[in-house]
């Protein structure tokens, strides 16, 4: 039987993607330790359930390059060998992308290169496609700018809100997410 990958999620908010990482583990990988930059994030208590560490602080007053040296000592002392950003609202420090690159992915809501940043959903309608979705990618100093690894489309139907779009694709986002950091895993 292979070693599952000691793996680590990102989170700032609720941890929907986080329970859908935690609810599809399998051969490949195994959370070990949930990490938030928000002291309250409801996706602790997920993880906190699911008797996976965790560890949070807020980094408000604390140096982008500091905060994520903080991080990155939590990530070696659980012996971490990847990374899932899911949901992590922080822009990460140039040293910390290249400490982990190869090994840290990101869900993002759109159909990268397109809509990059916030308010994917409102941005893809406001264009008037056809289909908003998500991608799951590798993360780079660019801001959502890494090679993508999988993604997943979702027609956008008339009188489509930012919010009903938004659930459809969460929904793929769920479903690929873990399938695309199980395969990552598999590589390292």
């Amino acid at each position: 039987m292979p070693v599952r990958k000691k793996v680590a999620v990102l989170i700032s908010g609720r941890g929907s993607n986080l329970k859908a990482l935690i609810d599809a583990e399998q051969d490949a990988y195994d959370i070990t330790l949930v990490v938030s930059n928000v002291q309250d994030a409801g996706g602790l208590a997920i993880g906190r359930a699911a008797g996976i560490a965790t560890f949070a602080l807020a980094h408000k007053g604390i140096a982008r390059a500091e905060f994520d040296a903080i991080v990155d000592a939590q990530l070696r002392h659980h012996r971490i060998e990847a990374v899932a950003l899911a949901g992590y609202m922080r822009i990460l420090s140039p040293e910390f992308v290249e400490r982990w690159a190869g090994r840290m992915i990101n869900v993002h809501p759109s159909l990268l290169p397109l809509y990059k940043g916030l308010h994917t959903h409102e941005r893809a309608i406001a264009a008037g496609d056809a289909q908003g979705g998500c991608s799951v990618h590798l993360v780079t100093a660019g801001l959502d700018d890494g090679p993508v690894l999988a993604q997943a489309a979702v027609p956008i139907l008339p009188g489509d809100t930012a919010d009903t779009l938004a659930a459809r694709v969460l929904v793929e986002e769920h479903r690929l997410y873990p399938q695309t950091l199980a395969d990552l895993v598999r590589t390292l």
